[in-house]
């Protein structure tokens, strides 16, 4: 089961208080109350008296339209309308411009923030920022490789060579995410992205070689043979080789594996000396294209081969351009 997990209203603050302008105006007790969703809340109906099914885990937004209905409020119905929201306790409220702030909200126990940012952008800004704080993570061993654009994740047991495959990738013009350890994110629905694990951007893009020792990829191949992150798209697996093993042959069957619930395609390579690993993975992004544009080469040959067995006309795929 995945953890959930959380950051802090203070964490926030000081990491986007100067891109996002953010002035605390009140509530420093509570800055160490806690934000657990992406998603926020305009409480609009709460203000009104409607609290059933409000989002109380939600950071709070009173943009324009929160302001102009509590300026039509009287004092007594304003502060009545601000107690009932702050007995709800969310993490904190955040006012837009042009609002002005009412005392009301002036309180010790919820952070209160204001921000000349308009409402609408302030909501791209702080969704974007908490989808990837809150995201799902988890972390693997491997090597992720940009390979004509899809992110190839190669996993193997200690020592099988995947990291002498990422060189050799790299070394025919390929872009290297990470070696060793991936830091891997949830990001969306059926999305998983991959990170160097590496606290310190100097500490990415290097690759550990035995026998040579630690490479810097950014010096040795330049900034376009890196880069900083990658969708895992398919994931391939070393596995030594072993007498009367069980290997694909046709292809007809896709496999898969779960990353943080997400199925991705799975492909195992059984590894002799001498083998092109570099160049199988290459084969391999490039296979996952065709799938990706509708054409799957295993069902097509086998659907040929049947129409052959069976004296159907065959069905010629290549399209020829015209020879002027």
């Amino acid at each position: 089961m995945e953890k959930r997990k959380e950051i802090t209203v203070k964490t926030l603050y000081e990491e986007k208080r100067e891109d996002w302008q953010l002035k605390l105006l009140g509530g420093e007790g509570g800055l160490e109350k806690t934000v657990t969703t992406p998603d926020i809340n305009r409480p609009g109906l709460a203000l009104a008296g409607y609290t059933e099914h409000f989002p109380r885990e939600r950071i709070q937004i009173i943009g324009r339209t929160e302001y102009s209905y509590l300026l039509t409020l009287k004092k007594e119905k304003r502060e009545k309308a601000v107690e009932n929201l702050f007995h709800l306790s969310p993490p904190c409220f955040i006012f837009t411009q042009p609002t002005t702030v009412f005392e009301e909200f002036i309180q010790d126990s919820i952070p209160v923030f204001k921000t000349e940012l308009p409402t609408i952008a302030l909501i791209h800004k702080l969704t974007t920022y908490l989808s990837y704080m809150l995201a799902p993570e988890t972390h693997l061993h491997g090597d992720l490789v940009d390979v004509y654009g899809i992110g190839l994740l190669i996993i193997g047991q200690s020592g099988i060579g995947k990291s002498e495959c990422a060189l050799d990738l790299v070394a025919r013009g390929h872009r290297l995410v990470a070696d060793d350890l991936i830091r891997i994110l949830k990001r969306g629905e059926g999305i998983v992205i991959g990170y160097s694990a590496a606290k310190s951007e100097k500490l990415r893009h290097h690759i550990e070689i035995r026998g040579v020792g630690i490479l810097d990829i950014y010096s040795l191949f330049g900034v376009r043979a890196i880069r900083i992150q990658k969708r895992i798209e398919v994931v391939v697996e070393l596995v030594p080789f072993e007498r009367r093993m069980e290997v694909e042959r046709i292809g007809l069957e896709d496999k898969f594996t779960e990353i943080l619930g997400v199925k991705i395609p799975l492909i195992k390579i059984p590894v002799i000396p001498g083998k092109n690993l570099a160049l199988i993975c290459e084969v391999i992004a490039k296979n996952h294209l065709s799938k990706i544009l509708g054409y799957h080469p295993a069902k097509t040959f086998y659907e040929e081969i049947n129409r052959i067995i069976q004296g159907k006309p065959t069905v010629d795929r290549f399209i020829t351009d015209d020879i002027e």
